[in-house]
Protein backbone atom coordinates (compact mmCIF):
# COMPACT_ATOMS: atom_id res chain seq x y z
CA UNK A 1 0.00 0.00 0.00
CA UNK A 2 1.11 3.26 -0.90
CA UNK A 3 -0.05 6.69 -0.19
CA UNK A 4 1.24 9.93 -1.71
CA UNK A 5 0.07 13.35 -1.15
CA UNK A 6 -0.03 15.44 -4.35
CA UNK A 7 0.51 19.23 -5.03
CA UNK A 8 -3.22 19.66 -5.99
CA UNK A 9 -5.63 22.89 -5.78
CA UNK A 10 -8.33 21.95 -3.40
CA UNK A 11 -10.13 24.78 -3.38
CA UNK A 12 -12.47 23.80 -6.56
CA UNK A 13 -13.96 20.84 -3.78
CA UNK A 14 -14.78 23.34 -1.18
CA UNK A 15 -18.28 24.52 -1.87
CA UNK A 16 -21.48 23.53 -0.22
CA UNK A 17 -25.29 23.11 -1.11
CA UNK A 18 -28.41 23.77 0.22
CA UNK A 19 -30.01 20.70 2.79
CA UNK A 20 -33.32 21.81 2.09
CA UNK A 21 -33.59 18.72 -0.34
CA UNK A 22 -32.80 16.47 1.90
CA UNK A 23 -35.60 13.83 2.90
CA UNK A 24 -34.78 12.92 5.82
CA UNK A 25 -31.70 13.89 8.82
CA UNK A 26 -31.50 11.49 12.03
CA UNK A 27 -31.27 13.93 15.19
CA UNK A 28 -27.76 14.30 15.94
CA UNK A 29 -25.93 11.76 17.96
CA UNK A 30 -25.02 8.17 18.50
CA UNK A 31 -27.79 5.69 20.30
CA UNK A 32 -29.55 2.20 20.29
CA UNK A 33 -32.73 4.14 18.64
CA UNK A 34 -30.32 6.38 15.74
CA UNK A 35 -29.41 2.14 15.00
CA UNK A 36 -32.54 1.27 14.72
CA UNK A 37 -34.25 4.00 12.61
CA UNK A 38 -31.66 3.14 10.16
CA UNK A 39 -32.12 -0.13 9.74
CA UNK A 40 -36.09 0.29 9.95
CA UNK A 41 -35.83 3.08 6.93
CA UNK A 42 -33.90 0.58 4.88
CA UNK A 43 -36.25 -2.46 5.39
CA UNK A 44 -33.14 -4.54 6.66
CA UNK A 45 -33.52 -8.17 7.49
CA UNK A 46 -33.15 -9.32 10.95
CA UNK A 47 -29.80 -10.65 10.72
CA UNK A 48 -28.48 -7.14 9.47
CA UNK A 49 -30.74 -5.29 12.50
CA UNK A 50 -28.99 -7.88 14.97
CA UNK A 51 -25.59 -7.09 13.88
CA UNK A 52 -25.58 -3.37 13.97
CA UNK A 53 -27.42 -3.48 17.37
CA UNK A 54 -24.30 -5.98 18.35
CA UNK A 55 -21.86 -3.40 16.74
CA UNK A 56 -23.09 -0.73 18.45
CA UNK A 57 -22.84 -2.76 21.73
CA UNK A 58 -19.23 -2.81 21.20
CA UNK A 59 -18.60 0.41 19.67
CA UNK A 60 -19.45 2.06 23.26
CA UNK A 61 -17.09 -0.52 25.27
CA UNK A 62 -14.17 -0.10 22.88
CA UNK A 63 -11.62 2.74 23.21
CA UNK A 64 -10.20 5.29 21.12
CA UNK A 65 -7.32 3.69 18.90
CA UNK A 66 -3.56 4.78 20.54
CA UNK A 67 -2.07 4.04 17.29
CA UNK A 68 -2.25 7.02 14.03
CA UNK A 69 -3.23 10.53 14.55
CA UNK A 70 -4.73 12.16 17.92
CA UNK A 71 -8.95 11.06 17.60
CA UNK A 72 -9.72 12.08 21.41
CA UNK A 73 -11.13 15.57 20.23
CA UNK A 74 -14.12 13.93 18.27
CA UNK A 75 -17.85 14.74 19.75
CA UNK A 76 -19.89 11.49 18.83
CA UNK A 77 -23.20 13.37 20.01
CA UNK A 78 -22.34 16.46 17.54
CA UNK A 79 -22.65 14.22 14.37
CA UNK A 80 -25.39 13.45 12.48
CA UNK A 81 -25.45 9.15 11.51
CA UNK A 82 -27.70 9.61 8.57
CA UNK A 83 -28.79 12.27 6.11
CA UNK A 84 -30.76 11.30 2.97
CA UNK A 85 -30.86 13.60 -0.39
CA UNK A 86 -32.70 11.47 -2.78
CA UNK A 87 -35.54 8.74 -2.39
CA UNK A 88 -33.67 6.45 -4.41
CA UNK A 89 -31.11 5.33 -6.34
CA UNK A 90 -30.85 5.76 -10.13
CA UNK A 91 -29.23 3.99 -13.28
CA UNK A 92 -29.98 7.02 -15.61
CA UNK A 93 -28.12 10.05 -14.88
CA UNK A 94 -30.78 12.37 -15.49
CA UNK A 95 -32.77 11.59 -13.34
CA UNK A 96 -31.13 12.94 -10.12
CA UNK A 97 -31.90 15.09 -8.33
CA UNK A 98 -30.91 19.15 -10.00
CA UNK A 99 -28.69 20.20 -7.21
CA UNK A 100 -27.37 16.57 -6.17
CA UNK A 101 -26.50 16.57 -9.93
CA UNK A 102 -25.00 19.95 -10.44
CA UNK A 103 -22.36 19.02 -7.44
CA UNK A 104 -20.88 15.92 -8.93
CA UNK A 105 -21.23 17.78 -12.57
CA UNK A 106 -18.87 20.14 -11.19
CA UNK A 107 -16.66 16.84 -10.21
CA UNK A 108 -16.48 15.75 -13.63
CA UNK A 109 -17.90 12.50 -12.85
CA UNK A 110 -20.44 12.31 -15.93
CA UNK A 111 -17.40 12.85 -18.08
CA UNK A 112 -14.97 10.52 -16.54
CA UNK A 113 -17.48 7.84 -16.48
CA UNK A 114 -18.03 8.74 -20.83
CA UNK A 115 -14.27 8.74 -21.34
CA UNK A 116 -12.68 5.95 -18.48
CA UNK A 117 -14.55 3.65 -16.81
CA UNK A 118 -16.53 0.63 -17.01
CA UNK A 119 -19.00 1.50 -14.50
CA UNK A 120 -19.57 4.47 -11.67
CA UNK A 121 -21.54 5.10 -8.45
CA UNK A 122 -21.87 8.15 -6.79
CA UNK A 123 -23.09 8.60 -2.76
CA UNK A 124 -24.18 12.12 -1.79
CA UNK A 125 -23.84 11.90 2.35
CA UNK A 126 -25.67 8.59 3.29
CA UNK A 127 -27.19 7.28 0.14
CA UNK A 128 -26.10 6.34 -2.87
CA UNK A 129 -28.05 8.45 -5.73
CA UNK A 130 -26.57 7.24 -8.84
CA UNK A 131 -25.47 3.78 -10.11
CA UNK A 132 -24.43 2.00 -12.81
CA UNK A 133 -22.48 -0.66 -15.03
CA UNK A 134 -21.61 -1.27 -18.40
CA UNK A 135 -24.11 -3.76 -20.10
CA UNK A 136 -21.52 -5.96 -21.54
CA UNK A 137 -20.30 -6.66 -17.80
CA UNK A 138 -23.52 -7.09 -16.75
CA UNK A 139 -24.15 -9.91 -19.09
CA UNK A 140 -21.20 -11.50 -18.05
CA UNK A 141 -22.69 -12.01 -14.29
CA UNK A 142 -20.46 -8.93 -13.36
CA UNK A 143 -22.54 -6.91 -10.01
CA UNK A 144 -21.39 -3.55 -9.28
CA UNK A 145 -24.43 -2.16 -6.91
CA UNK A 146 -24.54 -0.06 -3.65
CA UNK A 147 -24.13 -2.14 -0.83
CA UNK A 148 -27.64 -1.55 0.67
CA UNK A 149 -29.28 -2.91 -3.07
CA UNK A 150 -26.82 -5.46 -2.60
CA UNK A 151 -28.38 -6.57 0.24
CA UNK A 152 -31.64 -6.69 -0.92
CA UNK A 153 -31.20 -8.35 -4.06
CA UNK A 154 -27.98 -10.81 -2.86
CA UNK A 155 -28.59 -11.24 0.99
CA UNK A 156 -26.63 -14.90 0.87
CA UNK A 157 -23.87 -13.17 -0.53
CA UNK A 158 -23.94 -10.19 2.13
CA UNK A 159 -24.55 -12.64 4.81
CA UNK A 160 -21.42 -15.07 3.61
CA UNK A 161 -19.07 -12.47 3.79
CA UNK A 162 -20.10 -8.87 5.05
CA UNK A 163 -18.22 -8.57 8.17
CA UNK A 164 -16.02 -11.38 7.71
CA UNK A 165 -12.61 -9.22 6.70
CA UNK A 166 -12.98 -6.14 9.17
CA UNK A 167 -15.66 -7.47 11.98
CA UNK A 168 -16.37 -4.59 14.35
CA UNK A 169 -14.48 -6.25 17.10
CA UNK A 170 -11.00 -5.04 15.43
CA UNK A 171 -11.81 -1.44 16.49
CA UNK A 172 -13.55 1.29 17.72
CA UNK A 173 -14.20 2.88 14.99
CA UNK A 174 -14.43 -0.74 12.72
CA UNK A 175 -17.58 -1.35 15.16
CA UNK A 176 -19.21 2.31 14.65
CA UNK A 177 -19.03 1.78 11.18
CA UNK A 178 -20.78 -1.66 11.12
CA UNK A 179 -23.94 -0.09 13.25
CA UNK A 180 -23.89 3.41 11.36
CA UNK A 181 -22.64 1.92 8.09
CA UNK A 182 -25.27 3.44 4.80
CA UNK A 183 -24.22 2.77 0.93
CA UNK A 184 -20.79 2.40 -0.37
CA UNK A 185 -20.05 -0.76 -2.97
CA UNK A 186 -20.34 -4.45 -3.57
CA UNK A 187 -18.80 -5.80 -6.76
CA UNK A 188 -18.66 -9.88 -7.37
CA UNK A 189 -16.49 -10.61 -10.54
CA UNK A 190 -16.85 -13.98 -11.35
CA UNK A 191 -14.27 -16.77 -12.14
CA UNK A 192 -12.19 -15.70 -14.77
CA UNK A 193 -14.01 -12.75 -16.16
CA UNK A 194 -11.70 -9.52 -16.20
CA UNK A 195 -13.04 -6.21 -16.17
CA UNK A 196 -10.84 -3.91 -18.83
CA UNK A 197 -11.71 -0.66 -17.50
CA UNK A 198 -11.92 0.97 -13.54
CA UNK A 199 -15.05 0.96 -11.41
CA UNK A 200 -15.89 3.95 -9.77
CA UNK A 201 -16.84 5.26 -6.86
CA UNK A 202 -17.41 9.08 -5.54
CA UNK A 203 -18.53 9.95 -2.27
CA UNK A 204 -19.49 13.29 -1.57
CA UNK A 205 -20.12 15.07 2.22
CA UNK A 206 -22.09 18.53 1.83
CA UNK A 207 -23.99 19.02 5.29
CA UNK A 208 -22.13 20.01 8.16
CA UNK A 209 -21.27 17.82 11.40
CA UNK A 210 -22.16 15.15 9.09
CA UNK A 211 -20.97 11.41 9.86
CA UNK A 212 -20.82 9.46 6.42
CA UNK A 213 -19.77 5.29 6.91
CA UNK A 214 -20.03 3.42 3.47
CA UNK A 215 -19.79 -0.05 3.36
CA UNK A 216 -17.82 -1.96 0.70
CA UNK A 217 -17.22 -5.17 -0.16
CA UNK A 218 -15.28 -6.74 -2.85
CA UNK A 219 -15.36 -10.15 -4.16
CA UNK A 220 -12.98 -11.15 -7.10
CA UNK A 221 -13.67 -14.84 -7.81
CA UNK A 222 -10.67 -17.12 -8.99
CA UNK A 223 -9.43 -16.14 -11.93
CA UNK A 224 -11.30 -12.97 -11.99
CA UNK A 225 -9.25 -9.34 -12.56
CA UNK A 226 -11.38 -6.02 -11.25
CA UNK A 227 -9.64 -2.65 -10.47
CA UNK A 228 -11.57 -0.38 -8.24
CA UNK A 229 -11.03 3.12 -7.71
CA UNK A 230 -13.07 5.50 -4.74
CA UNK A 231 -12.74 9.37 -4.19
CA UNK A 232 -14.21 11.47 -1.49
CA UNK A 233 -14.54 15.03 -1.09
CA UNK A 234 -16.31 17.46 1.50
CA UNK A 235 -16.23 21.04 2.14
CA UNK A 236 -14.42 22.91 4.88
CA UNK A 237 -16.34 24.01 7.99
CA UNK A 238 -15.55 25.21 11.62
CA UNK A 239 -16.73 22.21 13.09
CA UNK A 240 -15.91 18.98 12.04
CA UNK A 241 -17.59 15.99 9.65
CA UNK A 242 -16.41 12.46 10.21
CA UNK A 243 -15.99 9.82 7.13
CA UNK A 244 -15.48 6.24 8.89
CA UNK A 245 -15.73 3.60 6.03
CA UNK A 246 -15.38 0.04 6.09
CA UNK A 247 -13.44 -1.56 3.06
CA UNK A 248 -13.23 -5.57 2.59
CA UNK A 249 -11.52 -7.30 -0.32
CA UNK A 250 -11.82 -10.71 -1.00
CA UNK A 251 -10.14 -12.28 -3.69
CA UNK A 252 -9.56 -16.48 -4.65
CA UNK A 253 -7.18 -18.20 -6.01
CA UNK A 254 -5.41 -16.56 -9.03
CA UNK A 255 -7.61 -13.61 -8.84
CA UNK A 256 -6.45 -9.87 -9.23
CA UNK A 257 -7.99 -7.20 -7.36
CA UNK A 258 -6.49 -3.69 -7.33
CA UNK A 259 -7.98 -1.05 -4.84
CA UNK A 260 -7.08 2.72 -5.12
CA UNK A 261 -8.35 4.96 -2.76
CA UNK A 262 -8.62 9.50 -3.22
CA UNK A 263 -8.91 11.91 -0.78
Amino acid sequence: MTTENLNMDYSKYDFKDSTEMYVYTSKKGLSKEVVEEISRMKGEPQWMLDFRLRSYEIFMKKPMPNWGGDLGKIDFNNIYYYAKASEKTEKDWDNVPAEVKATFDKLGIPEAEKKFLAGVGAQYESEVVYHHLREDLTKQGVLFLDTDTALREHPDILKKYFGKVIPPEDNKFAALNSAVWSGGSFIYVPKGVKVDLPLQAYFRINKENIGQFERTLIIADEGAEVHYIEGCTAPVYSSESLHSAVVELIGMKNAKLRYTTIQ
